[in-house]
């Protein structure tokens, strides 16, 4: 069996797969495993799923709490309120980690049935058309030259999926952008320092700046229609950011700019949801972001991955190798999964990126009254916003 990614959809899926007896082959265009990115969460139905991959007790030892640290802040630096304690949980249903964490927790939990291949991608895919369990499979060529034959092909390799686009068809056809999108850069200037987590507003756009386990990484969300860019182009995304705040320059948000500008790791994305109207064709069989991604402000998308490698690879053993009635299994169960949390992403988009800043004011004003008890630091006088007018 082949998997195209090795993020979290891709390792939950060669755990879950390798773990049932499953030859599985994992095959990542990047050289190494990516971990950076903002802290995840785990939530619902997801904590039963890496329950039952045996990595709960090891995820809850990493589990940190940077939501409940997080603020936003005017240009001096003053926070002027909280992140909303209502979109954190501190119950055994929701556990935040670090993305990397969860990552090196999936990758070493991996049985020696599942192998990971760097540097290399699919190129071609050819399905012999053979249904059911049959004695058919799919013919691949990657990238490197070398050619395969596998029983399933998975394509859990992120919003850009290229199984989905030789699959499916471009990416245009399902994708759905919403207005938004995100960077993430390492700022090792920063990264001894301690504080709280700050998050400065400007007419739709955020800067932020996040610390953990003795790092620091600058954070950079802003609304945008959709833009046309080279996806393993580092230089070009780089220029899409700082165009995006050019003429913006308070709290530090030069600063930021600079980090992202350093960061060879540096990692941006938009905020779209893909929307297909079935998730499997013959032999191929789409997980987590390339198949249903909800977008990073939904706040889900790992518990999805998580939740559809299980649910998968469940389907497949119940199954007995019925590919065709596994996959449509599959997606019956996680179908409402998906549709629940595509469907929340639109209030967390206005409440990190109101559009003028007599919105970015109505906001903090709004959390400071919700927020506000004897002691809190945000009955003191108000201030204009996470963003002072330029």
């Amino acid at each position: 069996m082949l998997v195209s990614g090795a993020g979290i959809a891709g390792l939950a899926c060669a755990l879950e797969l390798g773990t049932r007896g499953h030859d599985v082959t994992v095959v990542e265009y990047a050289r190494r495993l990516r971990l950076n990115g903002t802290p995840i969460d785990i939530r619902g139905d997801a904590i039963e799923a890496v329950d039952g991959m045996g990595l709960r007790a090891e995820i809850q030892k990493r589990r940190v709490r940077m939501s409940e640290l997080t603020r936003f802040v005017d240009s001096a630096g003053e926070p002027v309120a909280r992140i909303p304690m209502a979109e954190v949980s501190d119950s055994d249903d929701d556990i935040e980690l670090l993305r990397e964490d969860l990552v090196r927790i999936l990758a070493e939990a991996l049985p020696d049935t599942a192998a990971i291949r760097f540097g290399d991608s699919i190129e071609t895919l050819t399905d012999d058309g053979v249904s059911g369990g049959g004695d058919g499979g799919v013919d691949v060529r990657f990238a490197s030259g070398r050619t395969g034959r596998y029983d399933l092909v998975l394509g859990a390799d992120g919003q850009h999926s290229a199984v989905r686009r030789l699959v499916f068809g471009p990416e245009e056809d399902y994708l759905r952008h919403l207005g938004v999108y995100f960077a993430l850069a390492d700022h090792p200037g920063e990264a001894s320092s301690e504080g709280p987590n700050s998050i400065y507003n400007v007419p739709g756009r955020m800067a932020g700046l996040f610390r953990y386990q003795g790092k620091a990484v600058a954070v950079f969300q802003f609304r945008s229609e959709r833009i046309d860019y080279d996806h393993h182009d580092l230089d070009a995304q780089k220029k899409i950011l700082v165009d995006a705040f050019a003429g913006y320059r308070s709290w530090r948000i030069p600063e930021l700019l600079d980090a992202a500008l350093a960061d060879p790791g540096f990692f941006f994305t938009s905020a779209s949801q893909i929307h297909l109207p079935s998730w499997h064709r013959g032999r191929v069989a789409l997980v987590g972001d390339a198949g249903y991604s909800p977008a990073f402000l939904s706040g889900r998308g790992t518990s999805l991955a998580l939740m559809g490698a299980r649910f998968l690879a469940e389907e497949l053993e119940r199954c007995g190798g019925d590919h065709t009635a596994a996959f449509a299994r599959y997606e019956a169960r996680q179908r409402p999964y998906v549709t629940f949390a595509q469907n929340r992403v639109h209030s967390g988009r206005d409440r990190m990126l109101p559009t003028t800043w007599a919105a970015i004011a109505a906001r903090n004003e709004t959390l400071r009254a919700t927020q506000a008890t004897p002691d809190s630091p945000e009955r003191t006088t108000p201030r204009r916003a996470g963003g002072d007018a330029e």
